[in-house]
């Protein structure tokens, strides 16, 4: 005990004397200071006493589903400080193939009594995926915020990219560099952004007179390797500029 309240008040910048009494419920601490305590406490790993286990910490999840792509460490990087300077302590999630499901780490925010949760990509995106550990969070009344797409139903604020304006910014681009066969590479067919772009693109090739043949649209999973597969496919097909859903496909 008297190791933890060592390391607590060092965390903070208070007594040891201070953190006690937050510990044990006394007054004679002032809110901002007892919050701090309680975010150290939770930080360093120690669990809160019974009597303050039911007091949300001031903790945000942030799931990620990877750091390969540059976008998400640059989302973290924004986040995190955004979160910082309003007293609050980003917790990263980072998903890898193999390892932690997305609902496995809700579940640990959840015992961790987070303040919240940030999803910056992952499986909300996907409108055929299993989407239950985020009915469970709207259900705790765990405030949520998505990064480019929504979920049906559940009324989580959503911050989301202007799919149709890049396209046509795009499409516009590689149409006066003179290309005439202009291909799509996109994620999976249930992918939100993805059918959004695909939707844009359409209307675009409309505008400018001409239609998008099926044939000039591709799939692949978010990564090098799946870019380069359906590139092939569609330089195969005569296509000569290519529109990319994501940097690691482009």
């Amino acid at each position: 005990m008297t190791r933890r309240l060592a390391q607590v008040a060092k965390k903070v910048g208070v007594s040891e004397a201070t953190v006690s009494r937050v510990l044990n419920g006394k007054p004679g601490v002032s809110e901002a200071t007892r919050q701090s305590v309680l975010s150290a406490l939770d930080v360093l790993g120690y669990e809160r006493p019974t009597q303050l286990r039911g007091e949300r910490a001031r903790l945000v999840g942030l799931v990620l589903p990877e750091l390969q792509n540059p976008i998400f460490p640059a989302f973290a990087e924004v986040i995190g400080g955004a979160l910082a300077q309003q007293g609050l302590t980003p917790v990263l999630c980072t998903q890898t193939k193999g390892g932690v499901s997305e609902a496995d780490y809700v579940e640990l925010l959840l015992q961790q009594q987070v303040s919240g949760v940030v999803f910056a990509g992952g499986l909300f995106a996907q409108a055929d995926a299993p989407h239950d550990h985020y009915r469970l969070l709207a259900e705790r009344n765990i405030p949520v915020v998505l990064i480019n797409a929504s979920i049906e139903n559940l009324d989580f604020p959503c911050i989301a990219c202007d799919d149709a304006v890049a396209v046509e910014q795009s499409w516009r681009h590689l149409a006066s560099l003179g290309h005439e066969r202009i291909g799509l590479v996109l994620g999976p067919s249930d992918h939100v952004p993805s059918r959004r772009k695909l939707a844009a693109a359409r209307e675009t090739a409309r505008a400018a007179g001409t239609e998008l043949p099926e044939e000039f649209v591709e799939r692949a999973m978010f990564s090098l390797e799946g870019g380069q597969a359906a590139a092939t496919r569609l330089l195969e097909r005569g296509v000569t500029g290519i529109i990319c859903a994501s940097d690691p496909l482009a």
